[in-house]
């Protein structure tokens, strides 16, 4: 194969299929995870770090797991941006060793935007494990690129990889559409700006023909909007004039030509039979023993990040050293120090910038965030993450999500804040809303919740039976509901199971290191800013006209006592501080029975904590998190009074 070698690149972008290894090999070429943070109008995440290359840096960005170019999701619209707008780079394509025929549509793609690519051929020893024949060098030949085995997990062949970045190249194998498609793209193809290159014109073309808003951002706005009404027109025209799906058409032709090529490799293999590793696979999405190895993973999750995180770490770090260490030694310096009362108050005071939110922050919130990302490495890098998501996937099918959306949830018993952050990891808009409610909503932190089954325990069985059945029935309804309403769709519940491995120690150090960091950097302030304005709120005697507006509504409507003002409003700052508040309450015999349990299902449908509710804002917008809160209110307050209503006329056992 003749390639001309050509001088380092400045960029280079990992582009693959997710569950490829793209991540193990960014950390790898790297040394570390350096900078995560959102694309630019999207909550999808790009990895970023800098490699030595020929004597000066490059920039590497680990580009988000897709399975085209052609883009219908979040996702796909990244990696396809990211490639326009870095036109000179190297790309290096990642491809599953054992799973040639779903990588190798992206090498099609890339060939037809003339990018210049090599090929990682990872998890080599995973395919040559289960007897896969795989002709490297005639693959190499097939492309026109260079292609080197990898194991990322390991660094093995990655010198090699490396080397091959200077003789990156397009290659040759664009897909061959007939002509009858070439025309339908010809003619999309009038309608776009005509100083487009020729190869990106008709990429795009496929792509609108596809999906009719899959244009680029600034390019919709520099047709602008008449141009746009044009060309989807056309779009509408030329799909009227053809008789079956263009994406299945697509699609056909791809696969057609990559069949061809792997027949000519001799491309073939299969797994090896009786390995633990297969057999746990195969018994972790198992019906029974499936259901059963989910449960135990998540009770052994919550007991990690739960109990542990959340009670014995926390309780280490925020009774132990912030309120005997650090606080009393702040609070002191202060005093001495800082003489306007305001200004201490600022820092130390009730709603002070040290002894609230870096004590919340640090103290309470960083526990749990560590534990979890620590689980997540671990169920991530056994390859059990996506195996867990298929046996969730039935029971959140019904609120119009898929198996993926469990994660945030189990993260939510730990803290919503950080779970609220997490639902970027699903792969709509739509659905990243509607969990992003559903956890404001109902989904009790440890703190809390350990709280509500101690009054709980207190009053009896059915109480219990009655805050678990209104909580969930509501959980119900509004994801229903919200699947309905929201605009936007979901995602196919496309997910590839990976082999089940024995996790890398240093792979998951890494990770939960580098999401630490983000932690500490995208959370941190959002908890600064939220103490900050209850600071000013209570210097304003705001919080003081909220209660005396809301008692009445507490006492008429919701049958409570005045004093329960407090614990909602309190649980506005802390959701826990909230049902301590109404434990006190209980404590002192101000709260029968059918106030303890109305009170419980009302703080537990009420509003998200502050640091919650600005995370809702970072990522959703101030719109929709408002429209939300506004929701959450109407409805605890709403299900709180009907609550009310029945158990006064029949206690139920209470």
């Amino acid at each position: 194969m003749e390639v001309s070698r050509r001088s380092a690149p400045d960029v280079i972008l990992l582009v693959g299929n997710p569950n490829v290894g793209k991540s193990a090999l960014f950390s790898r070429l790297t040394g570390k995870y350096v900078i995560v943070s959102n694309y630019p109008g999207t909550t999808v995440d790009i990895t970023k770090g800098r490699m030595r290359r020929g004597g000066r840096d490059a920039e590497v960005i680990d580009t988000p797991g897709v399975y085209s170019l052609m883009p219908r999701s979040e996702d796909e619209i990244v990696t396809r941006d990211l490639l326009l707008q870095h036109p000179e780079a190297s790309v290096v394509l990642v491809l599953d060793a054992k799973n040639l025929q779903r990588g190798l549509v992206l090498a099609q793609q890339l060939c037809e935007l003339k990018v210049s690519y090599s090929v990682a051929l990872n998890m080599m020893d995973e395919a040559l494990g289960q007897r896969f024949n795989i002709d490297v060098e005639a693959l190499s030949e097939a492309l026109g690129v260079p292609v080197m085995p990898t194991v990322a997990t390991t660094g093995k062949g990655l010198k090699e990889l490396t080397a091959s970045l200077d003789e990156a190249s397009p290659g040759g194998f664009a897909a061959v559409l007939p002509e009858d498609i070439t025309e339908l793209v010809d003619e999309v193809v009038s309608g776009l700006p005509e100083d487009l290159p020729e190869h990106v014109a008709r990429f795009l073309a496929q792509g609108l023909l596809i999906e009719s808003h899959s244009l680029p951002k600034p390019m919709v706005k520099r047709i602008g909007k008449e141009g746009m009404n044009r060309v989807g027109k056309r779009i509408s025209h030329v799909r009227r004039g053809f008789d079956v799906s263009l994406g299945s058409a697509f699609s056909s032709y791809r696969h057609e030509g990559i069949s061809s090529l792997l027949s000519r490799m001799n491309y073939s293999g299969g797994r090896r039979p009786g390995g633990t590793s297969e057999r746990l696979g195969r018994l972790s999405t198992h019906p029974v023993w499936g259901m059963f190895i989910a449960v135990v993973v998540l009770l052994l999750t919550y007991e990690f990040v739960g109990v542990f995180g959340a009670g014995t770490l926390v309780g280490l770090m925020e009774e132990g050293l912030f309120a005997r260490i650090i606080n009393p030694a702040v609070i002191s310096l202060a005093d001495s120090l800082l003489p306007i009362a305001g200004v201490r108050d600022f820092l130390v005071g009730d709603y002070g910038v040290v002894t609230m939110a870096l004590t919340y922050s640090l103290a309470i919130i960083l526990p749990v965030v560590g534990t979890f990302f620590l689980v997540f490495g671990i169920l991530e890098d056994s390859g059990y993450m996506p195996r867990l998501a298929v046996m969730a996937n039935r029971f959140f099918r019904r609120l119009g999500l898929n198996g993926k959306a469990i994660l945030p949830m189990i993260l939510g018993l730990g803290c919503d804040t950080m779970a609220t952050l997490t639902t970027r990891i699903l792969d709509t808009r739509k659905e990243r809303m509607q969990v992003t409610l559903l956890l404001a909503l109902g989904v009790p932190c440890s703190a809390q919740l350990a709280v509500i089954f101690g009054m709980l325990g207190s009053v009896s069985f059915w109480g219990l039976l009655i805050w678990l059945g209104v909580v969930t029935a509501v959980m119900l309804t509004v994801g229903s509901v919200a699947a309905k309403v929201m605009p936007g769709q979901g995602s196919d519940f496309i997910l590839e199971l990976p082999p089940m491995r024995l996790p890398g120690l240093k792979n998951i150090l890494v990770k939960t290191a580098a999401r630490m960091e983000w932690y500490l950097k995208e959370a941190v302030p959002l908890f600064v800013l939220g103490t900050i304005v209850l600071f000013t709120l209570d210097r304003l005697d705001v919080l003081v006209a909220i209660h005396d507006v809301s008692a009445p509504l507490v006492r008429d409507c919701l049958g409570l006592p005045v004093e329960a003002t407090e614990a909602f409003m309190v649980g506005f700052l802390r959701r826990d501080y909230g049902a301590a508040g109404l434990l006190d309450l209980q404590r002192q015999g101000m709260m029968d029975p059918r106030q303890v349990v109305v009170s419980l299902v009302i703080i537990t449908l009420f509003v998200p904590c502050i640091a919650n509710f600005f995370v809702m804002i970072k990522e959703r917008g101030v719109k929709t998190a408002l429209a939300m809160v506004a929701v959450i209110i109407a409805i605890a307050l709403t299900v709180g009074g009907a609550l009310n209503g029945v158990l006064s006329l029949t206690a139920f056992g209470l």
